[in-house]
């Protein structure tokens, strides 16, 4: 499939200003080889999860690319963030109004989401097949399974896909796909279908108060590692997280002074709007 995707206005400067960059961060060793996650693809640039953000995000060096999941009526596996589609679609009110898992793919297809943000072209919402389809085995994947409790078989649905695109793999050390989740329940539904799939438990402000030991010591037995919010990452955390050998990827880091300080405590990777930035900070470290 071609991977020209749908233009607009100052993609190919941003572009440009990458590549400016990504020759300066070549030019020295890094040293804290933090993993760089593009958050809903580079959305501080483009918007969120249309194929103009994940090229842009891709063309400046992110070590991956973010999906959250929604699933129509139908069954169709599609790239959005929000339930709701209010926020970011555009088009008939019939079809790009309510919620998602009111709507059959057909429908949603009617739907853009990106004139929302001011100078941008029209993007349709696209389906995880088709963001599996454009890139294949030539990026990494970062995949949210979102509300899962609200959709009965999307677990399901995610491993056909990852199988029918040969992106399951054979041991939990290939971090090629990484599937991440709020939902315990989703991902240990995921660790015993698919126990060589590496998961991502995510950790909102109060999901996991009490003893933090314990609480990582339990994800630990169906994760490889944790995603909170930036502001769970503390000294004792990062100390949980080495005793039970997990990665640290908290979210959403959009500032460098927040970067810095998370790459002084440790952290593994980053979810990121901004993925030059996180590069930079890299390059430097």
């Amino acid at each position: 499939m071609s991977r020209s995707p749908p233009r607009w206005p100052g993609l190919d400067r941003l572009r440009g200003l990458a590549l400016l960059l990504l020759t300066a961060v070549t030019s020295v060793p890094a040293t804290a080889q933090v993993t760089v996650i593009a958050h809903r693809g580079a959305s501080g640039y483009a918007p969120e999860h249309t194929l103009s953000a994940y090229e842009l995000a891709l063309d400046m060096g992110a070590d991956y690319i973010e999906q959250d999941l929604q699933m129509p009526r139908d069954g169709v596996l599609v790239v959005l963030h929000d339930a709701p589609l209010d926020r970011t679609a555009r088009g008939p009110a019939q079809y790009c109004t309510g919620l998602v898992s009111e709507r059959s793919h057909a429908e949603l297809m009617n739907c853009e989401v990106s004139s929302w943000r001011d100078g941008t072209a029209a993007e349709r919402i696209p389906t995880l097949d088709e963001v599996l389809t454009r890139y294949g085995q030539t990026t990494r994947y970062y995949i949210e399974t979102k509300q899962p409790e609200q959709a009965p078989g999307m677990e399901e649905a995610l491993l056909e896909l990852l199988a029918r695109h040969d992106l399951l793999p054979d041991s939990p050390n290939d971090h090629t796909v990484l599937v991440q989740s709020f939902s315990p329940e989703s991902l240990k539904k995921i660790h015993g279908l698919r126990p060589e799939l590496p998961l991502i438990q995510l950790m909102g402000g109060g999901q996991f108060s009490g003893d933090i030991d314990q609480a990582l010591r339990d994800v630990a037995t169906y994760a490889v590692g944790i995603g909170p919010t930036q502001r769970l990452v503390t000294p004792e955390l990062m100390t949980a997280a080495t005793r039970y050998e997990l990665l640290v990827h908290p979210y959403t880091v959009n500032e460098e002074a927040d970067m810095l300080r998370l790459v002084a405590l440790g952290v593994h990777g980053m979810f990121t709007n901004y993925p030059d930035r996180l590069l930079r900070i890299r390059s430097r470290n």
